[in-house]
């Protein structure tokens, strides 16, 4: 028997809650990794291995609750997806906890470290191969959102999505925040995970054109389905 889903407001807060632990996961393994050693690859390692961690865990926590977005472009592309059985008021609600949350983790993470919450970070991050990276990071997250729903695979989120997550830190230039809110609240703190503000629309236009290009990948490889999660009539003609 399928269980209803939760109302809005414990969605609404699952969200905050989850995406202020997300980045607070991020940004203290990024002050911790910090003061452990001066080595950038040590640091990056370690707060790789932080982040696909802690998000494979809040996923697996609040996926039941929420479906743990933690992302504006994820919550945008999912509602796009199925914008005839949803109206736009909960991807509003989302979105707006998602920033918060962001906010509000960032400043535990200042505190919970001894430093000055609130702090500017001063690390620009606005140069075009960088974007370039952090279009191509958002892209690749959407696609494994939106592919895990296309073949009925959504339960593999938490392994899936924190494993991509873990690698696009790696190979792409922009170090893969893939996260508008969590770029919002990553400006906060001036430290290894830290992004300048003036940087900050920058990269959220880069995320938000991966995102669109994530979607369009998706449609390319799996086709589309309509609200019910059933394959587009057209898209199955043309696989007979």
């Amino acid at each position: 028997m399928r269980m209803s889903p939760p109302a809005l407001p414990r969605r609404v807060a699952a969200e905050f809650i989850g995406t202020g632990s997300l980045v607070a996961v991020i940004v203290g393994s990024g002050i911790r990794a910090d003061s452990l050693s001066q080595d950038i690859g040590v640091r990056l390692l370690a707060n790789a291995a932080a982040s696909a961690i802690g998000l494979g865990l809040l996923i697996a926590l609040i996926g039941p609750l929420s479906g743990a977005h933690f992302n504006p472009v994820v919550t945008l592309s999912e509602w796009w997806s199925r914008r005839p059985e949803r109206g736009g008021r909960e991807a509003l609600a989302y979105i707006g906890a998602q920033l918060a949350g962001a906010v509000a983790g960032a400043l535990l993470a200042e505190a919970m470290f001894g430093r000055t919450p609130g702090a500017w970070a001063t690390e620009p991050r606005s140069a075009l191969h960088l974007l370039l990276g952090e279009a191509v990071a958002t892209a690749g997250l959407v696609l494994v959102v939106q592919g895990l729903r296309h073949i009925g695979r959504p339960g593999l989120a938490p392994v899936a999505v924190a494993g991509y997550i873990g690698a696009a830190i790696w190979f792409t230039s922009s170090g893969s925040f893939a996260n508008p809110a969590a770029t919002v609240g990553r400006s906060l703190s001036d430290s290894f995970t830290g992004i300048a503000p003036a940087s900050v629309p920058a990269f959220a236009a880069a995320q938000l054109l991966g995102m669109l290009l994530g979607m369009a990948l998706a449609g390319v490889l799996y086709g589309t389905r309509g609200a019910s999660g059933e394959p587009n009539p057209a898209d199955a003609r043309r696989t007979r």
